[in-house]
């Protein structure tokens, strides 16, 4: 699989978004360092500069869940915005950690409560780098 890429802006909000919430306890330990550990690996790029394949922030992504067939949709938003009714998901959730810097068609393989699976991004419907959005 090849380098996650992050855009420069997403990389500094989501670096302070950790930071904070270490601060405030309002995330869990290992999650917070399993996106460090993500972000720290990353290929960051100026937003411009985003392939219009790869997973950002802001993006809706469609994917699948490859050992039952089952697709969902969801956005991935900074934690203040989450709302599952409306399919906005939290960075800080395990499932926007795991595809974060990843692109269109990468399998990624995801612990659930019923154990490990795996994921594939089918389709990123909107992506705010690609429609030129590089300030969300």
């Amino acid at each position: 699989m090849s380098k996650l890429i992050i855009n420069r802006l997403d990389f500094a909000r989501i670096k302070k978004c950790i930071s904070d919430a270490k601060q405030f306890k309002s995330i869990n330990k290992s999650e917070a360092e399993k996106l460090m550990n993500e972000l720290n690996s990353a290929e960051i790029v100026e937003p411009e500069e985003v392939p219009a394949n790869v997973v950002t922030m802001n993006s809706i992504v469609k994917l699948s869940f490859l050992n039952n067939k089952k697709q969902i949709q969801f956005q991935i938003v900074y934690p203040d915005q989450s709302n599952l009714k409306e399919n906005k998901i939290s960075i800080f959730s395990p499932i926007a950690t795991a595809l974060i810097g990843y692109k269109v068609k990468d399998e990624i393989e995801w612990i659930v409560p019923a154990g490990l699976t795996k994921i594939r991004i089918d389709k990123i419907i909107y992506q705010p780098e690609a429609a030129g959005d590089y300030n969300l």
